[in-house]
């Protein structure tokens, strides 16, 4: 079973890493970008996975334990059968 887990900025957060990107962006003459914020993906495959709640279970836990400041960060989980 694969899964997706992605993690980002909650609000209110400074996006130092974004804001240059934004400015990266504009001055390569991207036009329309209003604001630009980074997160991280992360691919995971479960082995012998089979119950899709549990999987999702335990992606929370990694997130919860390593995968996301949960102070900053906000983090979702998308399960793929």
């Amino acid at each position: 079973m694969k899964a997706r887990v992605t993690v980002t900025l909650k609000n209110g957060i400074l996006d130092p890493q974004g804001k240059a990107i934004e400015g990266a962006l504009k001055s390569l003459g991207v036009d329309g970008i209003a604001s630009v914020r980074q997160g991280k993906v992360f691919d995971i495959e479960l082995a012998g996975a089979t119950d899709k709640a549990a999987a999702e279970a335990a992606l929370k836990d990694a997130a919860d334990k390593l995968l996301a400041n949960t102070v900053i960060e906000n983090y979702a989980i998308e399960v793929k059968g």
